[in-house]
């Protein structure tokens, strides 16, 4: 089982830290509209996290993904981490996302991705919040060591099935590889514009789970600049030092020239599914129960 995901927040995001650039949306507009058509050509319908603030101010480019059929899960409602929220500012934050999704589309939002996949093992509090919301799959697990999150000891290395106090929410990990006695992902984000195709494709075989996460920005050849410290700090909730700010510059922008060629031949695998169709496939009654 293959699964395909995109998590979309550029046109707002770019809105708050730079205000309107009709030049910047039509970029992210054109390259929406080759994924899209990508994977119309290859018959695969993926899931589209996509932050609630872009079903009020940019309802378009929400509306156009489901009228392709595709999936539309909840990627928070301003893109802000989960370990920055309380618990109160988080479910805040999700009921509000949700609902403004389902205002867009008309129909019920049951998948979730946290940004920066920001759930780890200090806020395992969140899985409860999600559940509240009515979300009923989620994507947000990184089964490793992570900055923002991580489980490194997560017990799982595909679906799952989280349970916290009573509460249970179907989960699907992101896909992990050891590479030098260290997990990393490699079908995704940054690994996935690092590594080469042909070792994605080989870590794919190894395994009959995996899941692809990608953003507009992942895809995009033209480099943007570091952010200010202003800007950083105010995304990113953390000191912006220089050495900060350069390196998150470096890992955003590294591997873009063949990413979106690399993807465009990874989708003529023509096995790609999304979280619902993926959901309809396991088994869960035969998965990891784990428990925190």
């Amino acid at each position: 089982m293959k699964i395909i995901s995109f998590d979309i927040e550029e046109w707002y995001i770019s809105k708050v830290t730079h205000g309107e650039s009709k030049e910047i949306f039509q970029k992210y507009d054109e390259m929406l509209e080759n994924i899209l058509i990508a994977l119309d050509e290859n018959g695969c319908k993926a899931t589209f996290f996509c932050v609630g603030k872009m079903a009020e101010e940019f309802p378009e480019v929400i509306k156009k993904i489901a009228a392709k059929g595709h999936e539309i899960g909840c990627h928070s409602n301003t893109h802000t981490w989960l370990n920055k929220m309380t618990e109160k500012e988080c479910r805040e934050d999700t009921r509000t996302a949700i609902d403004s999704l389902e205002q867009c589309i008309g129909r019920k939002v049951k998948s979730y991705r946290a940004p920066a996949f920001s759930i780890g093992e200090n806020n395992t509090w969140a899985f409860e919040v999600l559940a509240e919301c009515g979300i009923e799959r989620d994507s947000s697990v990184y089964p490793a060591t992570r900055d923002f999150g991580g489980f490194p000891d997560f017990g799982a290395k595909g679906p799952a099935i989280v349970k916290r106090n009573g509460v249970e929410i179907k989960e699907f990990p992101i896909a992990m590889t050891s590479l030098l006695g260290r997990d990393m992902a490699y079908s995704g984000g940054g690994y996935f514009r690092f590594f080469p195709l042909w070792f994605i494709r080989q870590q794919m075989r190894k395994t009959d789970y995996s899941i692809c996460y990608l953003h507009i920005e992942d895809l995009l050849v033209e480099q943007n600049k570091p952010m200010s410290r202003e800007e950083y700090e105010e995304y990113f909730k953390e000191p912006g030092t220089f050495l900060a700010r350069h390196k998150r510059h470096i890992k955003a922008n590294l591997g873009k020239k063949g990413a979106w060629p690399k993807l465009r031949k990874l989708l003529t695998s023509k096995d790609y599914v999304n979280l619902e169709q993926a959901d309809n496939i396991v088994d869960w009654e035969k998965v990891p129960m784990i428990n925190f």
